[in-house]
Order: C-alpha cells, then sequence, then structure tokens
C-alpha cells in the first residue's frame, strides 16, 4: 500500500519551494561537504567536472557538444586534458580543432601531431588522418609511402573512408574534394 500524501503537506512543500525561490535562496548550495543540487547536464556541469580534474570517458564525449554549443575555448580546454589523458577520440578532435581554428589559431602543425599521436595509439581515424598528412605533406613532412601504410593499416582495421580511398588509388580528391586545397598547396 502507497502511503498518501495530503494536500494540506502537499501544498506547504510548494508553497515552501516557492517563497525560497522568491527569497533568491539558491536552489544550488555549496559548503564544505561539496555542492547540494549540482548541474548533472550542460556547460556548468562541464566546468566543474574539469575544475575538478574529473576527465573520464564521459566527459570527455561531452566535449564535442560543448563545441556544437561554438565555446570553442571551453572544448579546447576540454578536450586537451581528455587528449593527454590518452582517450585518443579527443585527439582526433583536437587536431579537428587545430586544423580548422577553433578556439585558436589555424595550426597545421599541431594538428599532425594530434593525428600521429592517435594513429601511434592505435586510433583507425587517427592511422588515416596522419596517412592523409603524410601524404599532402601537411603539418609533416611529406612521404607518400608511409602515409598510404597508415591508410591500408585504417583500412585494415575496418575504416570505410580508408577503404575507399585505397579503392580509388590514393587519389586525395575521392576522400576530401578541392574545398581546402589551399591549405594543403605547397607553402614556397
Amino acid at each position: 500500500m502507497k502511503p498518501k500524501v495530503s494536500p494540506f503537506a502537499l501544498a506547504l512543500c510548494l508553497a515552501t519551494t516557492c517563497a525560497l525561490a522568491d527569497a533568491g535562496t539558491p536552489l544550488k548550495v555549496e559548503d564544505d561537504h561539496g555542492v547540494l543540487n549540482p548541474d548533472d547536464t550542460g556547460k556548468e556541469m562541464i566546468v566543474r567536472k574539469i575544475e575538478m580534474g574529473i576527465i573520464d570517458s564521459v566527459t570527455c564525449s561531452l566535449g564535442i557538444n560543448v563545441t556544437k554549443n561554438d565555446d570553442h575555448q571551453l572544448a579546447r580546454k576540454l578536450t586537451r586534458e581528455c587528449a593527454e589523458a590518452g582517450f585518443t577520440k579527443a585527439m582526433t578532435w583536437m587536431s579537428q580543432l587545430e586544423d580548422n581554428g577553433l578556439g585558436g589559431e589555424y595550426n597545421p602543425d599541431a594538428s599532425a601531431e594530434w593525428d600521429r599521436r592517435a594513429a601511434e595509439a592505435g586510433d583507425p581515424v587517427g592511422k588515416f588522418n596522419h596517412g592523409l598528412n603524410l601524404m599532402r605533406g601537411h603539418g609533416i613532412a611529406q612521404d607518400d609511402a608511409l602515409g598510404r601504410q597508415f591508410v591500408d593499416e585504417a583500412a585494415n582495421d575496418g575504416l570505410p573512408i580508408a577503404k575507399r580511398l585505397q579503392a580509388a588509388g590514393y587519389d586525395l580528391d575521392e576522400v576530401t574534394p578541392d574545398a581546402d586545397n589551399w591549405k594543403y598547396a605547397p607553402m614556397f
């Protein structure tokens, strides 16, 4: 049998909550024991977790959502911490942030370095991106043969875009049409 709550008790509870809210009493309270009713979603939660040093797979996966909300500075901070903690998906995301100048300057060298680290950690997307960088000489010395080896490893790992590039005879326009050719042109 479920206990019944009297309408009077319910009204009293509702009135007290409204009175506290009207009086400016915060519903989130921090004291020596922590935070009562902390934000458990959104930007505030991510900031709190970064400040607390909580770098785990759940927290790291939220970096993409922060970036979608156009807070590239916060996305960069969270993603860098996750990448430095060894999360390979964060390494490839840091590469994307560096390559597109989101939350910082366009930095092809840093972008290529994050892809290299992800590749060396065994991430198929990292291998593919590192291979592309090597084939183009983008942010790293050009080495077409080594680049193809990394693309082949990504294809062997089952990455569909790497298989597509192989099937196209390693024609880079197959996977990255000319929209970004300005980035990959020789700089001399």
